[in-house]
This record gives C-alpha cells, sequence and structure tokens, in this order.
C-alpha cells in the first residue's frame, strides 16, 4: 500500500508545499545544523523525491537517497538514489556518518517489530559515532484529539492554484489511521491517495530507537530546529 500512495503521488508530490524549493533549501538547513554544520556521508532512506536529500546536497553532504517508491526516486535530481525498503538496507556495516528519516515516514510501519527491524538496519550501516536524524508528527496530540483532517495547504503555479488536504480515518486501537491525501487542480479535477500510518508516541517511539542499539536520543521542537515537525536525534 504504501509503495502505491507514493508512486501515485509522485508526479504531483511538489504540489504539497506552497513553494517546494524554498522547503527544500529551508529543511535541508535545519538537518545542516543538527549534523553540526560539516559535511558528511549521508543516507536519506526515505528519501520521496528529494526534499530533504537535495537540500542537504546543496549544502556539501555526500547523500544517497533510497526509497519504497521508484515514481518518487524517478523525480530525485542529481543524487545517487536505490529503491528499498528501510528494513533490508543495500549497503555494508558503517557506511554512512548520519542517516535521515523525515517526513513521518517512519510510522508507516505499523508495528514494533518491523519498526525495529529498521531501526536496526539504520544502526547496521551508521559507523562510530553516527548520527540518526528522525521526524515524525506530533503523535502525543494526536493520540490525545484524534483530528479527523489537516488545514488545507495551497500550491501556487501558473496554471492555478492546487489545494491539498488530508482527512484521518482512526483505527478503533486508536493508536492507527487511515489517510486520504486529496488534491484539487486548477481544472478543480481531484485526486485521492489512501495509506496508513502508525501514530507513534515519542516514548515508544524513543524506547525502539534505544533498543536498537542508539544512544542519547534527544527532541528538538521546530521552534528550536526550524525543522517543520518534531525531530529524534540518537548517536551509535
Amino acid at each position: 500500500m504504501t509503495r502505491r500512495f507514493y508512486d501515485r503521488l509522485a508526479a504531483d508530490y511538489h504540489r504539497i508545499y506552497a513553494d517546494w524549493q524554498s522547503s527544500v533549501r529551508r529543511q535541508g538547513e535545519a538537518l545542516h545544523r543538527l549534523l553540526g554544520g560539516h559535511p558528511r556521508r549521508v543516507l536519506d532512506c526515505a528519501c520521496g523525491i528529494g526534499t530533504q536529500a537535495v537540500g542537504l546536497a546543496a549544502l556539501g553532504h555526500s547523500v544517497i537517497g533510497t526509497d519504497l517508491s521508484p515514481g518518487a526516486l524517478a523525480r530525485v535530481p542529481d543524487l545517487p538514489v536505490a529503491a528499498a525498503d528501510m528494513r533490508a538496507l543495500p549497503f555494508p556495516h558503517a557506511t554512512f556518518d548520519a542517516v535521515v528519516c523525515a517526513d513521518n515516514s517512519l510510522p508507516h510501519l505499523l508495528t514494533a517489530e518491523d519498526m525495529g527491524r529498521a531501526l536496526t538496519e539504520m544502526y547496521r550501516v551508521l559507523g562510530k559515532a553516527g548520527r540518526l536524524i528522525l521526524s515524525t508528527r506530533d503523535y502525543d496530540e494526536a493520540r490525545r484529539t484524534h483530528p479527523t483532517a489537516t488545514p488545507p495547504s495551497v500550491h501556487e503555479a501558473a496554471e492555478g492554484r492546487t489545494i491539498t488536504f488530508q482527512l484521518w480515518h482512526w483505527h478503533t486501537d486508536g493508536e492507527r489511521y487511515d489517510v486520504e491525501l486529496c488534491q484539487v487542480f486548477p481544472d478543480l479535477t481531484t485526486t485521492v491517495h489512501t495509506t496508513t500510518y502508525w501514530a507513534i508516541t515519542r516514548a515508544e517511539l524513543q524506547s525502539l530507537v534505544n533498543a536498537a542499539g542508539f544512544s542519547d536520543p534527544t527532541w528538538h521542537e521546530p521552534e528550536e530546529s526550524g525543522f517543520f515537525q518534531p525531530i529524534l536525534t540518537a548517536k551509535t
């Protein structure tokens, strides 16, 4: 389901942002600061169309991107990429200085077992003093309030406006939810793409990060980091 969601969305993914190029720059700068402001060997293990990977590469990092979706990878400009599941990364031990898994990608894995497998793989491909950077939605708040929709975002282009919003349908467990991502295009045609997430809390995620072997897990709020979601960093 996740691969199909992103393959279908790939051509219009940039329309989720008011200005994709500006988002690339801002997100790259925020992640660059969390990486210490120095070029690193970085794996973006859920790179999508390259929003974080391209921003980091522009700041001098050596970036490789992987993603489950070949359709999304086809849109990544000027970077080495490979189709891969984050639970089975196609790299030797200690290949990278940092692994980035941003923009709520990890919660597509719906069980602690699968998420643990992915985090163990991230740990494996990191070298000594490696850095993990994860970002998710604020799921502590979402688990408390169970929202049913997101505010619309508007993408302005020469051909007109594209409006994107999400409808959320919570499972009976109160932890997982199905998403309908809706895009209304300038000609008023509409597409709907569906996927599922686990609204994992910070404590639950931090526990899995620790179990995978990481140390010093630290949360960074958007007001502090300049990134649009809460970020968890940890070290090998």
